[in-house]
């Protein structure tokens, strides 16, 4: 449609919607006008049935077509003046003309302009309009919970075919229309204030009432039938379990102590250790690591505190020891023999889902067994992704996962490490293996590290890492590994130049893949792309089987697994009565380098690409007391807030303890509360903590009401004569 047309068709649907409201058109769509006018309805009816029946299907597709309100007035009308038969053939076809006219305006006036502001959003709603788009539409027009008038216009966005859009807005409002008729031919049989309380009245209005919950239930029971069709002959009548949970991470634990904890009979299967990634190969290790490395680090600077000392070595074997007595310690919180004390019944061995109800367990023995449940959770996790690099087995290499293992091996730490990776977990491993001793090399094949956080954040954990001893090397690819003379080498590419790096020991850092290979997915059809693919309520295609954390996305955290559990957990031995939605709202996370990440809400460049407002709060750590005090006055706070309202967006933090500060940002925005909140609170002195209140200090100085300050100022002026 031409720039012209696009113009011409604004102003016709601007005017109609303003003659609207100009001639008191709302005054008429009324149940009060209705009620007061149905006589002289009728009357005109029965007077010229044909003339008012043309009227009444143009009003009513015009009505529809330019989402004018009162369009369940018209209907009640429909109902009240033509009867139940005619009313609803002049309705149901009115409708469906009308929604695609806003159908076919949304998508000429709207769609080029928002597909290319938010094409990666309306990407996976095309993906599932492409796979299921009749069946999504046919459910949304069934279950009236969002607005008609909202579906033709979001619809007008995709790529659904006019034809299509049509015939299936015709089927799916059939059952709608003729509820809300059959109300409105009982509207016209009120004689007296008494026939309100007439069986048949209270009968369609009680339908009306509970027709979204019978849609609902309908399509539920649909939407189950299909599912399980092939599965029908293996379904038990009784179940050994309510809960089969697969693996023993932080999803599996917390899904299988809250079942235990609901005296739910639940069995957790865990292929290898328990606690999962975090306990074993990520978080706890790797905070155990930059502990070593930041004391490390201390001592050798402790001349900037005043303290002279001598020459300091690192004992590497012994730094690796600790980090394996810091894992023996916690182990006990994740442990099979605690987990059994709190009722959950532990099996270790091989998990695979054979049926939508049976779970085969394969113990290290080789002896099998198969349970009967009534639900399943996945939580199997996620482990390193090691890119295809030629050469790469040939010169080997470490992960996040097996690093731990091979240098608690090493009498000394390795004198070159190449690692590949600027994400969270690249830098912390390059900067805690600098401050032990190490020549790191950290490659990038963007133009920064970190690139989810802004570039002001990148900047000064680059320049950190450099300082620390870190050789950054971005916009550098990766082309092979190999051995030269004896010597590991990797090539990379920069710009049009390549160069070879020789190194003793590679890592690679270059993000996490979901393990979704082993346990009978593929057989049940569960369908994944990068992750398993779920619903709000974290089901998957089957609504008795759940997947959490890791295999589940969209966020690779030990707390957000945490989170997703509960949710799944009571979904699945509760769901029948009530079921939870999974809360993404306000979703925190860190990266613990020196200086700390910490993070929750939306940064400036997700903003900006989202084309959401804001206003920037900044308040610099270098001026706080306590962060002086420490030696550690580098970083901010930055707050993202609605213009000219306190409302938190979102919050940045840089700089010592940034993970532990956030938590108050957390909170605040998980209640609703704004930085005039925080602003009122009592921080102790001298703590990090006070940066948070001096940031909104910052907002609150940036809006003050000038001109009632002037006053203000002329009032005590006037008080001092």
């Amino acid at each position: 449609m031409t720039k012209l047309k696009k113009i011409l068709l604004i102003l016709v649907i601007a005017s109609v919607i303003a003659l609207f409201f100009y001639f008191g058109g709302q005054n008429y769509l009324t149940f009060s006008y209705l009620q007061n006018s149905q006589q002289q309805l009728v009357q005109w009816v029965e007077q010229s049935p044909i003339l008012v029946s043309v009227l009444f299907f143009l009003v009513y597709v015009i009505s529809t077509a330019f989402s004018l309100p009162g369009a369940v007035i018209l209907t009640l009308a429909g109902g009240a003046m033509f009867g139940l038969i005619w009313g609803f053939l002049l309705i149901s076809f009115a409708s469906s003309l009308g929604a695609t006219l806003a159908f076919l305006s949304s998508r000429h006036l709207l769609r080029d302009s928002i597909e290319a502001r938010f094409s990666q959003q309306l990407k996976t709603i095309n993906q599932g309009i492409e796979k299921q788009g009749s069946f999504y539409l046919f459910t949304l027009r069934l279950v009236p919970a969002v607005p008609f008038f909202v579906i033709n216009l979001v619809m007008g966005l995709t790529k659904i075919k006019t034809f299509q859009f049509y015939w299936v807005s015709q089927l799916g409002m059939l059952a709608g229309t003729l509820v809300y008729v059959n109300a409105g031919t009982q509207l016209a049989s009120l004689k007296s204030p008494s026939d309100i309380l007439s069986p048949s009245l209270i009968l369609s209005f009680t339908l009306l009432g509970l027709f979204p919950w019978l849609a609902k239930a309908f399509i539920a029971y649909f939407q189950k039938r299909k599912v399980y069709k092939k599965w029908q002959s293996v379904q038990p009548k009784k179940f050994d379990r309510n809960l089969v949970v697969i693996g023993a991470g932080a999803g599996g634990l917390v899904s299988s102590y809250i079942a235990a904890a609901v005296k739910a009979k639940v069995t957790l299967v865990e292929t290898h250790k328990m606690g999962g990634d975090c306990l074993n190969y990520g978080c706890v290790p790797s905070k155990a690591l930059i502990k070593s490395a930041k004391v490390a680090h201390t001592i050798a600077n402790s001349q900037d505190y005043g303290i002279e000392v001598g020459t300091s070595q690192v004992n590497f074997a012994a730094v690796m020891q600790r980090i394996n007595n810091v894992i023996t310690k916690i182990e006990p919180h994740d442990s099979i023999s605690r987990y059994t004390d709190l009722g959950v019944d532990v099996q270790q061995g091989y998990a695979r889902i054979i049926s939508p109800w049976h779970v085969e367990i394969s113990s290290p023995s080789g002896t099998k067994q198969t349970l009967s449940t009534r639900s399943i959770v996945i939580a199997t996790g996620a482990s390193p992704f090691v890119p295809n690099l030629p050469g790469l087995d040939k010169v080997g290499y470490l992960t996040s996962d097996t690093l731990w293992q091979a240098y608690s091996q090493l009498p000394t730490i390795p004198k070159r490490i190449v690692i590949l990776g600027g994400g969270p977990i690249g830098c912390e491993l390059a900067q805690s293996f600098a401050r032990l001793g190490a020549q790191v090399t950290q490659i990038e094949q963007g133009s920064r590290l970190m690139s989810r956080e802004d570039e002001d954040v990148s900047a000064i954990v680059q320049n950190k890492l450099a300082r620390d001893g870190v050789k950054i090397l971005t916009q550098h690819q990766a082309i092979s590994c190999d051995i030269l003379n004896q010597e590991k080498i990797i090539r990379l590419k920069h710009l049009d130049q390549e160069l070879e790096l020789p190194f003793d020991s590679l890592i690679c850092a270059v993000g996490r893949s979901p393990r979704l290979k082993g346990f009978g997915l593929e057989e049940l059809g569960i369908t994944s792309n990068k992750t398993i693919d779920t619903n709000a309520y974290l089901e998957t295609i089957y609504p008795n089987i759940f997947a959490v954390g890791d295999v589940a996305g969209p966020y690779q955290l030990t707390h957000v697994a945490a989170h997703q559990a509960w949710y799944a957990a009571v979904n699945a031995l509760f769901g029948k009565f009530k079921k939870f939605k999974a809360d993404y709202s306000v979703i925190p996370w860190a990266t613990f380098t020196d200086p700390e990440v910490a993070r929750v809400g939306i940064n400036e460049q997700e903003a900006i690409a989202q084309g959401i407002a804001y206003e920037v709060t900044h308040y610099g750590i270098d001026d706080l007391d306590r962060a002086i005090a420490d030696g550690s006055d580098v970083g901010y706070v930055k707050v993202l807030t609605v213009p000219n309202k306190d409302k938190i967006l979102g919050v940045t933090i840089v700089g010592d303890h940034a993970g532990d500060l956030i938590a108050e940002f957390v909170m605040a925005m998980k209640h609703g509360l704004g930085l005039n909140k925080l602003l009122g609170t009592i921080h102790i002195y001298p703590t990090m903590a006070e940066a948070n209140k001096y940031a909104a200090g910052e907002w609150k100085r940036a809006h003050q009401p000038k001109q009632l300050l002037a006053w203000v100022e002329r009032f005590h002026g006037f008080l001092r004569g």
